[in-house]
């Protein structure tokens, strides 16, 4: 496969135009989400797991939150509450586990910008979703070993993996253009890009580049759709240069796929140097940012939308990618 070399001077103005009217730099809440806004209890369970903690007390702390213990500790494969009990006093008085818990305190003693921001998300889904159950959500400690749980019930936040980038607890088993997302400012898109597939109707015998593409591109329209004033860059987790970059290339990199005859390729090794976590798209351009595929399919469904004046769950439930690409007119942007 022939690479190219990104051009990321010639076409810059365009792509900062581009990028700009899309990141919505001047933006207000669309009126029926302020409707929908209903006040959010977020329960912090890392208080109730550290601290001078009996075994009575760990015990009345998971029966009093069953929702909770099943969602945080089911797959932990301990057999029942004693022993389950009997574990988490040794992990959570654990020195390094008390300093860490100690740590997140003092970077989320106040979390009510992210209640706000999540009151606001649940808001927008709700308008677009009116049977929508907001779940249940909590905040923990793990020591690192769970980031998010989402489901349609609960959500549980691990806010140790959201401490500062510079931070000196990082988890040691992510590289750095995946730890990079991991911040306060990344969680809510991540959360709502998580609740997106709860609604994101596909085709399970499509096992086509084309149609996870499209995939994640309805999962990022969703997102942008319910948080209209967060930026592309916390939605799809790019630098600012590398949207910029990618606007400014988005013909060559569409080239790329069609002259290569991609869009079809089911072979799951193929599909992932385009949609899978890496730090560039090594294939096309080492300067092409990873998941470039993910980010075309994110402009293919915006063109779908756009040109067929679909609402939010008629482009949801659309479930056939060819007809989505065919019916997008979508065409790179050109200068």
């Amino acid at each position: 496969m022939k690479r190219f070399k990104f051009l990321m001077t010639v076409l810059l103005p365009i792509a900062i135009q581009i990028g700009c009217n899309r990141s919505n730099e001047e933006c207000e809440i669309p009126s029926g989400y302020k409707e929908n806004i209903a006040s959010l209890d977020i329960l912090r369970m890392e208080d109730l797991f550290f601290g001078d903690l009996s075994k009575d007390k760990m015990m009345s702390n998971l029966e009093s939150y069953p929702q909770f213990t099943t969602a945080m500790f089911a797959n932990m494969g301990i057999e029942n509450q004693d022993q389950l009990a009997d574990e988490l006093l040794l992990i959570h008085q654990d020195s390094g586990m008390v300093e860490l818990y100690q740590e997140v305190k003092a970077h989320f003693g106040d979390i009510s910008d992210i209640k706000n921001d999540l009151e606001i998300a649940f808001a927008g889904i709700k308008y677009h979703y009116p049977n929508y159950k907001v779940p249940a959500v909590y905040t923990f400690v793990s020591g690192f070993g769970s980031d998010l749980i989402v489901t349609e019930d609960v959500i549980v936040i691990g806010l140790d993996y959201f401490l500062p980038n510079d931070h000196k607890f990082q988890p040691v088993d992510l590289p750095y253009y995946i730890l990079k997302r991991y911040n306060k400012a990344h969680l809510v898109p991540t959360i709502v890009t998580a609740i997106s597939s709860q609604f994101n109707k596909t085709k399970l015998t499509d096992r086509s580049l084309l149609a996870e593409m499209i995939y994640y591109g309805k999962s990022y329209h969703f997102t942008k759709t319910i948080l209209p004033c967060t930026s592309d860059e916390l939605i799809i987790g790019y630098e600012t240069d590398e949207i910029l970059g990618s606007y400014a290339n988005e013909e060559m990199i569409w080239g790329h796929f069609i002259e290569n005859e991609l869009l079809f390729e089911t072979n799951p090794f193929e599909i992932r140097k385009y949609t899978g976590e890496a730090p560039f798209t090594d294939v096309i351009s080492p300067d092409a940012p990873g998941r470039i595929g993910r980010w075309i399919g994110w402009n293919i469904v915006d063109d779908y939308q756009s040109n067929n004046d679909l609402n939010l769950m008629e482009l949801m439930k659309q479930d056939d990618a060819r007809l989505i690409f065919k019916n997008s007119g979508y065409k790179p942007r050109r200068p």
